[in-house]
This record gives C-alpha cells, structure tokens and sequence, in this order.
C-alpha cells in the first residue's frame, strides 16, 4: 500500500514536470530560420553542446563531472533569446533519444522538461531585472547572477523532490546532498556562459570553435590530474601487501557509514565482523617472515573476492587483523558469510601449517550488528574486537556474535580443576576441547530450555565439559588420524569412555558425573559402547549428553573433510530418534535448537 501510494506520487510529479516543461517549450519556440547563416549557427550551436556534453570536466569528489553544455544554453539565452535556446535542447534531446537507447524514454523526456523550466525562469528572471538579449553590458550582471541563481534553485529543487518521492528521504538532506559541490560548478558555468556570449557576439563561429577547443584541451588536463590525484589517492588508501584498503581509509568510510546510519529514517541492518589470523607468530617464526606475508596476501585474495560478490567493504586493520563491514546484513546472516570464509581458509592449504595446533590455517572473529543506541564507530569497533577474543578463548578457529555469550550456572563442585584438566587436551587435540567447550554451552542452555532440576542442571554441565576427558589416553597419532581407523585404533578410540571414568573418580567430589562420562556414547537401542545399554537402563542425563555430543560432532568442521550443515544434522537427529538417541530429548533438541539459533524468515508485509 505505501509502495503504491509513493508510485502515485512520483507519477503526478512527473505528470507536471512533463506538462509545463512542453509548455514552457511551445509558448517561446519559433523555427522560423530564413538565413543560411541562422541555419549554420544552430547546427554550429548543437554541434557545440554535444561535445561539451561528451567531454565532462572531472572534479573531485569523485564522481563529479562539470558539464558545459549549460554554459552554452546560457550564452545563446544572453545572446540571441530563449526561442533559438528552445531550439538547440530539441534538437540535442532528440539526437540523445536514439543515442542513448540505455537511458528509458520517460527520463529522456523528464531530462528536457527540466532543461525547458530551468531556461523559461532563467529568462523571466533575467527580463524582469532589467537584462536585455544582444551585447554583454557590465551593468547587467545582476541580472545575469540572478538569471543563473534561478537557473540552480530550479534544477536543484526538481532533482531533489524527485530524489525525495523516489528514495523516501528526508527533503533537506536531497538538497543537501546535490548541492555538494554543485555552487563552484554552477560558478563556472556562469563565468563561461558570459565568457562565451562576448565571442558569439564578435565572431559566431569562430568564437564558439575557439570555445569548444579550449573546454575539450581543459577536460583532457582535469581528466591527467584526477588520474594522477587518483593514483596518489590510492596509494595512500591501500596496503602495499594485501592490496586491500588500510586502517586509516577504513576508519574513514566507517564514519561516514555511522553518520548515514544516524540520519536515515528507516534503519537498515550494518554488521561489522573483525578477523585475526590464529597463531600467526607461530606461523612467522616456523617458517619465515617471506611465508608470513604470503600468508596474509592469500588472506587479503580469499576476502577481497568474497566481499566484492557482495558489495562488502574490506581492509586489513593492523598486522594480522582484518576487518570486513557489511550494509544491509543482520548478524546472523554475517555469521554465515565468515563461517564460510573460515572453512575455506581450512581447506587451503599453504606449505608449513602442519606446525599450527589445527594443522591448517585459521582466524577468530567477532561480528557486531549496529544498533541506534550505538555511540560511535569507535563503540562499534570495539564490540566486534571484544567477541573477536571471546572467539579465541573459546579455543580459537571460531566466530562469534557480540552479546551471545553464555554465563554458566553457579555451580558447587570444581570447575576451576576440571577446566584445567580438560586444557591439556589443548596441547595433544585441540579440536577435542574445542567440540568439549561447545558441548558444554549447548547443556547449559538446553538444561535451562528442559526445566531440570539445579542438581540436574549442575551435573549434565559439569558432566558435558569433561566428557572426552578420556581422550588424554589415546595416543596422538589415532587421535589426529585423517583416514579411515583400524579395528584396533577404533578399541583404543572406544576405551577413552572407560579411562575417562578412572580420571574422574579420584577425585570424590565428580562421582556423580562418572555416568556420563562413561555411558554417553550408549544407544538407545543397545548397540552402543561399553555395555551396550538400552532406553532406560541409560541415565537420563547420559542420554540427554549423548543428543548434544552427536549433534556437535556431526557439526563440528575439520580441515579437508566434510561436515553436516545445522538443518542436516537436525534432520539426522529425528531420523536416529528410536534407535540411537531417545526420542524424547532428540524431538525436544529439535525444538530447542530452532527457537535459539535458527532465525525465522521476517513476514514482509506491504
């Protein structure tokens, strides 16, 4: 309905342009040329503005051009009067009609209504001061100010209500926006238009050639200079490695984002996620400084052709930092793009990653989504770099989102000495204590998300943190085997369940969370490991474990393998609900998990 209603709006604004542009075009235009010297004038006149209007002058900022072709409205309008000035717009709109076929027919004649208003008040203004058509006089250059004053506030208004209809923004923030840059140009064009009508007034022709040879010679010396300004420009904005934008020039687009953000009307999402390379100085120091920065180039490539696909804008922040910023993107959507990135970047592979803890190359990152209570870029900023290092002390390799962190029960036994005993699988298997440190979040949540008990609670979290604790017993080498295991290394695999149990009894205080350590790897059908226990022989909380442990399992990405997406792994889950998992904690994780992490799609109504 509000689309619709802003269509209408934009149809009736364009319907009066259209009506008095022509009218203000038939009340003055007159083709009654009798000389073959008017004739040749004309054709010089339009032969004139075309080439103006092919060769722009370039200015900064970038992106604005200073077309002369006003300038030569102005002149035949001081010079010979709005009828023969009528006559030159026709006939350019009408060579422009069949030569740009890109540009729609109704922009086309939108363009020329314009055109035929800004001169109709131009005109009326210049007359009404006094101005007369014929020789330039110094006494009237009131009225040839005035003349081109109108000639801006009417081009200026009409673009910018346009503007306003097409792209509901606010009406004062279109003016400002065309009018950057704008007041030197339309100075220029003054300067010109007067400049011109004292050669059109003495030699016609050759005035207007020396004119046009003189504008043409000017815009091919802006065009070098802004080309050299660019490649200055560049430079400056550029890191020399990477070849992705530095600090410095990132800072400053970030605050001109953070600026639009603040004064537009209807907020659209803005994600930020900040990038650091893992355990680079380990990289640098195994295998030169040559091969660290051959590191961070690939680094720069992988982003820089991800980002381009969407628009995104990416700078390397400082050493072995990196930044990307995302319009238009939510926080979850940004997660997805850099956990994409961050499985590509496993998969790549680059001589000497084999001495990294994952045995490929990785990052951390954290990801913030702008919001209006947002202070500064400087807050923004800070945010994502605060989740970047949540990421790392989740065990690294990782992505997270500002303000998704968990706070863990309160709870009585150890978890100061359980946490230390599960930090020397860092050492021997990194992505074990990572897959632990996961498990034992999801049991958090998914504890309070069953309603259990606080004791209940305390040992399936507790339980869920040092279930693999085991795996300190397997010998390394089973541990980070690629290929397929023996049947011998699959019993030395499966006994990391009962040597978990020993770990955890010397110490009296965990007997209560020796069940799942021991029993989570049971089937509810009985065909699991140790004792082949089935449906209600198995605690209920070992059961529970078992639902989270796979899930994350089947989730959990290692480099050059493949791993299930979160809607595949669920799928999995309802599908071994029965036989490997209790149906009941298998169909309530479903739930749990889809409520808390998958995002429903907005119902975008109109």
């Amino acid at each position: 309905m509000i689309i619709e209603k802003r269509k209408l709006n934009i149809l009736i604004f364009l319907s009066f342009v259209y009506v008095f542009g022509v009218f203000s075009f038939l009340i003055y235009i007159d083709f009654s040329y009798q000389s073959n010297l008017e004739w040749i004038l004309l054709y010089s006149l339009v032969g004139a503005s075309l080439i103006l209007n092919h060769y722009k002058i370039q200015l900064l900022p970038v992106g604005n051009f200073l077309s002369l072709d006003s300038s030569i409205y102005l002149a035949i309008l001081f010079t010979f009067g709005i009828s023969l000035t009528l006559t030159v717009l026709l006939i350019n709109s009408i060579i422009y009609f069949f030569y740009d076929r890109i540009l729609i027919w109704w922009k086309h004649i939108f363009n020329f209504s314009i055109y035929s208003i800004m001169l109709f008040f131009s005109f009326h203004v210049f007359q009404l001061l006094g101005g007369s058509v014929g020789f330039v006089d110094p006494q009237n250059t009131i009225a040839y100010i005035s003349s081109l004053f109108c000639y801006f506030i009417v081009n200026t208004l009409l673009v910018s209500i346009y503007f306003w209809l097409l792209e509901r923004k606010n009406l004062l923030e279109a003016l400002r926006g065309l009018m950057k840059g704008t007041i030197e140009s339309y100075a220029t064009t003054m300067l010109l238009s007067i400049v011109l009508s004292i050669l059109l007034q003495s030699t016609p022709i050759f005035g207007l050639f020396l004119f046009v040879i003189i504008t043409v010679l000017l815009s091919f010396t802006f065009r070098q200079q802004f080309t050299l300004y660019e490649s200055v420009k560049s430079k400056a904005n550029m890191d020399h490695l990477t070849g992705l934008y530095n600090h410095g020039y990132f800072k400053e687009i970030l605050n001109e984002k953070f600026d639009e953000m603040k004064q537009v009307t209807i907020n659209k999402p803005l994600s930020l996620a900040m990038l650091d390379i893992d355990d680079f100085k380990i990289f640098n120091d195994s295998n030169g400084h040559m091969k660290g920065d051959h590191v961070l180039t690939l680094f720069g490539e992988i982003l820089l052709e991800k980002c381009r696909e969407k628009n995104y804008v990416v700078a390397r922040y400082g050493g072995e930092e990196f930044v990307v910023l995302m319009p238009e993107t939510k926080e979850n959507q940004a997660n997805d793009f850099i956990e994409c990135i961050r499985k590509e970047l496993n998969n790549t592979y680059i001589d000497g990653v084999e001495r990294l803890p994952y045995g490929c190359l990785s990052f951390s990152a954290g990801i913030i989504e702008w919001n209006i209570e947002m202070y500064n870029p400087t807050e923004f900023l800070t945010h994502a770099d605060q989740a970047m290092y949540y990421a790392k002390e989740q065990g690294k390799n990782n992505t997270h989102i500002h303000g998704h962190e968990f706070e863990p029960l309160e709870i009585t036994a150890s978890i100061e000495e359980l946490e230390q005993q599960l930090k020397l699988l860092l050492a021997k298997d990194i992505y074990t204590y990572r897959h632990s440190k996961r498990v034992f979040k999801f049991a958090v949540e998914f504890g309070k998300y069953l309603l259990l008990s606080e004791q209940d609670k305390k040992i399936l979290t507790l339980g869920a943190l040092v279930h693999d604790i085991g795996k300190l017993e397997v010998p390394r080498d089973i541990i980070n085997k690629t290929g397929k295991l023996t049947a011998e290394e699959w019993n030395a695999v499966k006994q990391h369940v009962t040597w978990g149990k020993e770990i955890i009894e010397v110490d009296k205080k965990n007997a209560s969370l020796v069940p799942l350590v021991e029993l989570h790897h049971e089937r509810f059908d009985g065909k699991g490991y140790p004792y082949g226990k089935k449906a209600e022989e198995i605690p209920k909380l070992a059961r529970i474990l078992c639902v989270i442990d796979s899930f994350d399992a089947m989730t959990t990405e290692r480099p050059y393998q493949e791993t299930k997406s979160y809607k595949d792994a669920l799928d999995e889950l309802r599908v071994c609900a029965g036989t490997q998992f209790d149906p009941y904690y298998a169909e309530a994780f479903i739930d749990f998990f889809n409520k808390e992490y998958i995002e429903p799609e907005e119902d975008i109504t109109i």
